[in-house]
């Protein structure tokens, strides 16, 4: 039974603290609308996203009504669309006009995002995989709303780095196609290393081929919630720490876990998972780093800082774990630094660099997240942080990514403003020592011996 006390608790976490249901995103399988007409394909598919996903906004809007609890966003994800285009696109151009039929889709339904437009190639690349990521630019270029994610490795599969190779250019090539807004294309555009099936935040979505035909997905973030908590227990020992933060994310996920359910049946779509991730937001309060710093940093980047984060991701997945039936995603902290006040003001302050950011993503998900670099800044360097990155996903078992956004015509010290909850970044020294020769051997970095495990 939920006391007046629960009932009291929850509402100052919403009114006072930013507690906030950041995404219901239902997954849809276009795998049914393949076909080897171009026309009918793009038929196809907007009939079966606008067809399916015709309430999720207005079902989004009746919960928050109902139960208080503010839901940000609403979001579609669907089936990698290099597996849905390969019969019937021949040319990047081809699946351009995919992108731009789920950009017009996405409007039709009033969600913000649209994520899919992906391709998976930690093994190998199809022709079709290759065509959809020479595309990217054009297709984030020419459309508001789809965002787009690659797969470049995986621990069983180890890291594709002809395809961490072309991403390098395709990073780059985006943010000359969108140099009119700050390069913002890139925002929108996210590689990774072992990417789940079910992940409802944006830009790394996509609807994963074991998944059902549709399926709900919540994204729930608390992290003024957190910092509170951890205000009341100022100068305590590491187990009342603990304890502290994996008692909230329980009572966080909870929310999390009732929006999913009521979603579900209200829309007559099966429930997938809740993503237990601290996802900031530029809004002063709802930050991260603030939660580092609260529990004894005198500011992110110092010494401690990969050992705060490790703590807090963990107790957040023991505490989350408890509190709904079925947990996925990536299920941890983020630390975009564009959409975090308090990762801004660090990086302003020189105590945050990129390699910081690195050694943090060894502990939590998901990666280098919306890092503004030199536009000056070469594919190859681009393509070498990426392999990074991968690496530590692929020996790690964990899920790891990089959305770095070279700002055509901006330099270190210079700020960059994107908008929204994309919030605004300065501009990042990058290491200025090359590493062509490396990324240009080609091939594929093997699995690590750890990955045999059948």
């Amino acid at each position: 039974m939920i006391t007046m006390f629960e009932v009291n608790e929850t509402n100052q976490m919403i009114e006072q603290e930013k507690l906030d249901v950041r995404t219901i995103t239902m997954g849809i399988s276009l795998l049914d609308c393949c076909d080897a007409d171009l026309d009918t394909l793009n038929q196809n598919i907007y009939e079966k996203i606008t067809r399916t996903a015709r309430n999720l906004v207005a079902v989004g809007r009746e919960i928050e009504l109902e139960y208080g609890i503010p839901i940000v966003n609403q979001r579609i994800s669907v089936t990698p669309i290099a597996l849905v285009g390969g019969g019937a696109c021949t040319c990047p151009e081809d699946f351009v006009t995919i992108a731009k039929t789920l950009d017009e889709a996405a409007k039709a339904t009033g969600v913000n995002f649209l994520g899919g437009y992906s391709a998976l190639v930690s093994k190998g690349m199809t022709p079709a995989d290759e065509h959809l990521i020479s595309s990217i630019p054009m297709a984030l270029a020419s459309t508001e709303r789809v965002c787009s994610s690659v797969n470049v490795g995986s621990t069983k599969t180890g890291i594709n780095m002809d395809a961490v190779r072309k991403m390098g250019e395709i990073v780059k090539a985006t943010a000359e196609a969108t140099a009119d807004e700050n390069s913002a294309g890139c925002a929108k555009l996210v590689v990774f290393c072992n990417a789940p099936d079910d992940n409802p935040f944006m830009a790394g979505a996509y609807h994963g081929v074991t998944e059902a035909d549709a399926v709900i997905h919540v994204g729930v973030s608390g992290p003024g919630v957190i910092k509170r908590a951890l205000e009341e227990v100022r100068g305590e020992n590491f187990e009342v720490l603990c304890e502290t933060v994996k008692k909230t994310a329980f009572k966080v996920t909870r929310a999390g876990q009732l929006v999913a359910q009521e979603a579900s049946r209200r829309l007559g779509v099966p429930f997938g998972i809740v993503d237990l991730s601290l996802a900031p937001t530029p809004a002063v309060g709802d930050s991260v780093a603030e939660i580092l710093e609260e529990m004894g940093l005198e500011s992110v980047g110092a010494p401690g800082t990969t050992a705060a984060l490790a703590l807090l991701n963990d107790q957040v997945k023991k505490g989350g774990v408890m509190a709904s039936s079925f947990v996925g995603g990536l299920s941890g902290a983020f630390i975009p630094v564009s959409e975090d006040q308090g990762m801004i003001d660090a990086v302003n302050r020189g105590a945050l660099t990129i390699e910081k950011l690195e050694a943090m993503t060894c502990v939590c998900s998901v990666g280098l997240d919306m890092i503004a670099v030199p536009g000056t800044t070469s594919a190859a360097t681009i393509a070498g942080i990426i392999a990074d990155e991968a690496a530590i996903g692929m020996i790690n078992q964990k899920t790891t990514a990089v959305r770095l956004i070279p700002v055509i015509g901006k330099d270190v010290g210079d700020t960059v403003e994107f908008g929204g909850l994309l919030g605004h970044a300065p501009v990042q020294q990058v290491n200025t020592f090359g590493c062509e020769d490396f990324i240009n051997r080609g091939g594929r970095i093997p699995a690590p011996i750890h990955s045999f495990k059948n």
